[in-house]
């Protein structure tokens, strides 16, 4: 498993995504870890290298007796900076994690490229909640308080399979650490340090937030970190688990570089990776004075604007592609993108499915269609065995 012992503490974390995406750092609420994050990470992974890590006296990382400090918090994330030789990051917290957030990008700004700060608060309206809190665990245990913090983090019509695990992770939450994290909320007051943060920050806050409700705390950092924005979900506390989607989709558009100027280079780029380079070129090396107007508008719009979104990823993307030519009858783009989506993403198991989607909203005849053109690529090995001809069976497996 992997640890660091950086300024006095075991921290556990988990590293992922390519060496040469730019880092984004993801810290949990309190009563979670950072498996609070596993909804986000496919996504994110085609575009960030992603640092999440358990809090001090949260998951797998060290819980010592005592209160914490914000500060103490804060400097936990810059020592395993430190030691994992991250020097620059974005940093998105929920919670707990976006209280630490604020810290950090109040006192270390200059490692910080973005700070997203989501149902989380600069100074507690009722700080001696905690004070109760953190004595009724110590005293009583995590379980003493799971219905109501479930009650919190939840809209009460969430039935999703999250909720389960959440539960299980807020039981297993050593009572020690949560106190010392509960002490570190209630002596948390950065109201006078906010106008201090000079990174880009994206507020995010839930309207049906109950522990850190949108007025006296998402508006009081809204109002306060100089060009703010601002992002109001659908959710209660833990935004990024009850909305997902959106919450993901936000990051991506507060975190991506803008680029102003042509995507053709971009277009190219995709397409070559999507359909292959070889068959691009080719298709480049064709093109006349006629067609080339034509081409470079797929490839600026096609793949330059459309393909490039963060919003789908590639996989999806290539499903719906099959999806709309098999029901529209574009044969030949359709064979184009079997053959290409069979080399990269897609399994003869994908294709299967959405062909008798395409079956049942556009009829038969398309899907007939489609599984001979899909049969037709497929190479035998890749082919379901079931599915193989008799006379290509290897006799062993003949009935």
């Amino acid at each position: 498993m992997p640890f660091i012992n950086a300024d006095g503490l075991r921290t556990y974390y988990r590293m992922d995504g390519e060496d040469r995406r730019p880092v984004l750092v993801l810290a949990h609420s309190l009563g979670v870890d950072h498996g609070q994050w596993d909804l986000q990470m496919p996504d994110l992974l085609a575009r960030f290298r992603v640092l999440r890590y358990d809090i001090r006296g949260h998951g797998a990382s060290d819980a010592p007796a005592g209160d914490y400090s914000m500060e103490r918090l804060g400097r936990d994330v810059l020592a395993l900076a430190d030691a994992l030789k991250i020097a620059k990051f974005a940093w998105c917290g929920v919670s707990l994690g976006g209280m630490i957030g604020q810290w950090v990008a109040a006192r270390a700004g200059d490692r910080l490229t973005h700070a997203v700060l989501a149902n989380t608060s600069a100074r507690l309206g009722d700080p001696s909640a905690m004070e109760t809190r953190r004595k009724t665990v110590l005293e009583s245990g995590m379980a003493a308080i799971v219905d109501v913090a479930m009650g919190r983090f939840f809209s009460a019509e969430n039935r999703s399979p999250q909720t389960v695990s959440v539960h299980r992770t807020f039981l297993g939450t050593d009572p020690q650490g949560y106190a010392g994290c509960c002490a570190a909320i209630r002596d948390m007051d950065h109201r006078p340090m906010l106008a201090d943060i000079r990174v880009p920050a994206l507020i995010v806050g839930g309207d049906r937030d109950i522990s850190t409700p949108w007025a006296g705390n998402g508006e009081v950092l809204a109002g306060s970190i100089p060009g703010a924005k601002v992002l109001q979900l659908p959710a209660a506390h833990l935004s990024n688990m009850e909305r997902p989607r959106s919450f993901t989709a936000a990051l991506f558009d507060f975190l991506s570089p803008r680029h102003d100027g042509d995507p053709i280079e971009a277009g190219f780029a995709t397409r070559r990776a999507v359909l292959g380079k070889d068959y691009v070129d080719r298709a480049i090396a064709r093109t006349t004075p006629f067609t080339r107007e034509f081409q470079e508008l797929i490839t600026r719009h096609a793949w330059g604007t459309i393909w490039t979104r963060p919003g789908l990823d590639w996989r999806t993307r290539r499903l719906l592609t099959l999806a709309t030519t098999a029901s529209l009858g574009r044969w030949e783009e359709f064979r184009l993108h079997i053959r290409t989506g069979l080399a990269h993403e897609l399994e003869p198991c994908d294709i299967k499915e959405v062909l008798l989607q395409t079956a049942v909203y556009a009829g038969v005849p398309a899907a007939n269609t489609g599984f001979t053109i899909a049969s037709e690529e497929m190479p035998r090995e890749e082919m379901p065995r079931e599915d193989m001809p008799r006379e290509d069976m290897p006799r062993e497996d003949r009935p």
